[in-house]
């Protein structure tokens, strides 16, 4: 209760452009973003058609799209899943560059060394949380203590079937 008036359960609610759900999950965050950045690609599919060398078009790749698509990355809990449609996302756009339709039938590893890169998009991601997070534990701050567990807290989930969903920490000792 603040000031005398009940606050209402909501199970999600958009908060500066991020949306927040009741089980800390982020894959609506991933499905919201991803779009975004298909559609700047193809606002700016100029830029990234044959007329110029594939390393000039793989520059403005990974600066404009990826900071659409991973604006706010850094405190992303991210379940195979949602790696999964990282992954397709950016097997889309080095596609889409090269001009290589689905019907082609070419594999990814092979789209992948046509376009002479990895699979990077995930590896992009745990180098901002591990940025992220070297931030937040150099300050003094509240976030800080909530991130070592010096707070408690935590998501009241019952009856739900499966593995525990992983924690943040869990995702950066993969890195």
């Amino acid at each position: 209760m603040i000031d005398q008036k009940q606050l209402e359960n909501v199970e999600c609610f958009k908060y500066l452009g991020s949306i927040l759900t009741n089980d800390g999950r982020c894959t609506c965050k991933i499905k919201c973003r991803i779009p975004m950045a298909k559609s700047a690609f193809n606002k700016k599919r100029v830029l990234f058609t044959n007329i110029l060398y594939l390393e000039l078009r793989k520059k403005p790749v990974k600066c404009y799209i990826w900071s659409i698509a991973l604006h706010g990355a850094e405190t992303w809990t991210l379940r195979t899943l949602d790696q999964k449609h990282l992954e397709s996302f950016e097997i889309w756009y080095w596609r889409r560059m090269k001009t290589i339709s689905w019907t082609d039938h070419v594999r990814n590893k092979e789209v992948l060394l046509r376009v002479k890169e990895q699979g990077n998009i995930l590896h992009e991601i745990s180098e901002r949380k591990a940025n992220w997070i070297g931030h937040i534990l150099r300050r003094n701050c509240l976030l800080q203590r909530v991130i070592e567990g010096k707070i408690k807290g935590g998501i009241e989930v019952t009856g739900r079937r499966g593995r525990r969903v992983g924690s943040y920490w869990m995702t950066l000792r993969k890195v």
